[in-house]
């Protein structure tokens, strides 16, 4: 089955001049195949331009701008769903770990 995305805008920061402008935001990335699930968190930081042609005021933000500062942000938040895809492989063939096995000469202490 494929990987159903989803990313949740967790917390936004920002500063006073301009007027709420966001310098953080915090969100989960998370993905599903229906049965096995995974997230990732992430943040990104933002620098305060007074003159940003583009700038919305904080009260005028919507989930899907913000939700699109990540995208462009991130690349398409690519590597966050590469990390999912790995870590619901892992849940699904989970990795071999080596065991320290005792030497096969050594005697069991009694």
């Amino acid at each position: 089955m494929t990987t159903q995305y989803s990313t949740t805008i967790n917390s936004m920061y920002t500063v006073p001049n301009p007027t709420g402008y966001v310098v953080n935001v915090l969100f989960t990335v998370s993905g599903t195949d229906g049965t096995h699930t995974a997230s990732i968190g992430g943040n990104i930081s933002f620098t305060p331009e007074s003159d940003q042609p583009d700038y919305i005021p904080y009260a005028d933000l919507t989930q899907e701008e913000v939700l699109g500062w990540i995208n462009e942000a991130t690349d398409n938040l690519v590597n966050y769903y590469a990390n999912i895809d790995g870590q619901i492989a892992s849940e699904i063939n989970p990795p071999v770990s080596p065991t320290d096995t005792p030497l096969p000469w050594a005697t069991p202490a009694a």
